[in-house]
């Protein structure tokens, strides 16, 4: 047989032919499918547009969310109507994605097989319900203290003081939802100027039971935000909250939140998660109609992850977290809960670069023992991270219904970078969306800590696979791009190399 697949590949060759590999199949999504079984799976197509290239030599940095969003939608519009069509033809159900060229599905065994056999197709993911495991929120009612200690420790209020609180700027995250009436969050959010409207500032992925409960506290399907976990509420506080009256939780109170569910109380999906990043490169209305780049966010907080362990596939959310970077989104996300050993890093979309990874601190500036380490095995890359640390213990914050709790992890600490940059952006327009050149200047002037612990190839400096570039200071970040400007200078950063 390998004498003849040898035979064959010299002829193809010799004729000119052009070779194209099967479809890769992913083992579960066979087992999801044997026995006349229907199984949810992704199908990512072969054609994908390099958007880091595309947009590499666009100076118009607000520009380049439509630049990538419109190369991105041709791509779809030009190879998905023939899948679509076959899809149809088979009865299956589907949902097309454009940050990424590939369709969520609903079939059989039958469906799989004519899907592996179309020579556009690349490979057939499972696209599995899995458990992720979400730090919990204790309630402590308490009477408002003014600013929260972990705000102050990344020294947000010195930035506060210069005008600059967030203004202008659009946070997000992806998370169990939000409870938008929450008085800390409620004037805060986008979709609130005296009246609700929730086209374009809030999307709902999920759409039918995955934690196998039965039953949501939310429902499916939600055309305004609700949170049926308490997870959402508590990061969105982090990043935004404020409600007027001492409860200075949040790190840029001045900035506009819009926000999706991904997690249904606490269990994710692939596609979930893929479909809240298509929702973030361009907002849409309730009918999932209209697209807009130019109503994306600037920042988003991920505090989640994509678990291999539980079946998500390493690579399955990397085209399109590397397309948000290209589209200016800052993404901050959470390292994960799974240290003190070295090589925890092992979530998606933790592990990718165009990722910023965050651990966790505590009140002493000390890395906690649960904040993940680097570095990055799981997908062979070695990479450096995580790429900063933040407060992530002991973080009081905004929680259903209308109250305030305590939470630890990591989900805690990526807001406050998150928040750090939407404070950033608000002071410099000519910061804002520009990505690459933001991170460097956060690890030019992160806090340098303490090393206690080496993972990898760390030498006992920084950046390293403990504490990356070390603990965010918002404030020594404000400074440092004050007094060196905009490029041309961009020189005066230094790569920042993962």
């Amino acid at each position: 047989m390998k004498h003849c697949f040898a035979l064959i590949l010299i002829l193809l060759i010799l004729t000119g032919s052009t070779f194209t590999p099967p479809a890769r199949i992913d083992p579960r999504v066979l087992a999801d499918t044997a026995n006349g079984a229907t199984a949810r799976f992704i199908v990512v197509l072969r054609a994908q547009t390099n958007t880091r290239a595309l947009v590499a030599s666009v100076s118009d940095r607000a520009a380049r969310g439509r630049i990538v969003f419109d190369a991105l939608r041709r791509v779809a519009n030009a190879s998905q109507p023939a899948v679509r069509a076959q899809l149809d033809a088979l009865g299956a159900r589907y949902r097309a994605f454009t940050v990424i060229n590939a369709l969520v599905v609903e079939g059989n065994r039958a469906v799989v097989d004519a899907l592996a056999a179309r020579a556009d197709v690349l490979a057939i993911e499972s696209d599995r319900a899995f458990r992720v495991e979400l730090a919990r929120v204790e309630s402590a009612p308490r009477a408002p203290q003014g600013v929260e200690w972990n705000i102050g420790k990344i020294n947000v209020p010195a930035v506060w003081a210069l005008g600059y609180t967030g203004q202008n700027i659009v946070y997000a995250n992806a998370d169990t939802g939000v409870q938008w009436n929450h008085p800390a969050l409620m004037s805060k959010y986008r979709g609130w100027n005296g009246a609700a409207n929730h086209n374009y500032n809030w999307w709902d992925a999920i759409h039918s039971d995955l934690s196998g409960n039965g039953t949501n506290p939310c429902g499916y399907n939600l055309t305004a935000p609700c949170d049926d976990h308490g997870h959402g509420t508590h990061v969105m506080g982090t990043g935004v909250g404020d409600d007027g009256a001492g409860n200075q939780i949040g790190v840029a109170p001045g900035a506009r939140w819009i926000a999706c569910r991904n997690m249904e109380e606490g269990y994710g999906a692939p596609s979930t998660y893929i479909e809240c990043f298509d929702f973030f490169l361009a907002p849409w209305d309730l009918n999932r109609q209209n697209p807009d780049p130019d109503k994306r966010p600037d920042v988003v907080g991920n505090s989640y992850g994509c678990p291999p362990s539980e079946g998500c596939s390493a690579n399955s959310l990397l085209v399109a977290m590397d397309n948000l970077r290209a589209a200016g989104i800052f993404m901050a996300v959470a390292a994960g809960n799974a240290g003190p050993s070295c090589a925890t890093v092992n979530d998606p979309p933790a592990i990718y670069d165009s990722a910023i990874s965050i651990g966790a601190t505590d009140s002493s500036d000390a890395i906690v023992s649960f904040s993940s380490r680097g570095p990055v095995t799981i997908d062979g890359s070695n990479r450096r991270k995580p790429d900063f640390v933040a407060p992530g213990v002991g973080i009081r914050s905004s929680i259903p219904t209308n109250g305030y709790g305590y939470s630890s992890g990591t989900s805690m600490a990526t807001p406050h970078v998150a928040g750090a940059v939407a404070l950033l952006w608000s002071a410099f327009p000519s910061l804002r969306r520009n990505v690459d050149l933001t991170e460097s200047v956060l690890a030019i002037t992160a806090t340098r800590l303490p090393i206690t612990q080496l993972c990898g190839d760390d030498a006992g400096q920084y950046p390293n696979n403990v504490q990356g570039h070390g603990r965010v200071d918002v404030r020594a970040a404000y400074d440092y791009y004050a007094r060196v400007g905009p490029p041309p200078y961009v020189y005066f950063f230094p790569i920042v190399i993962k």
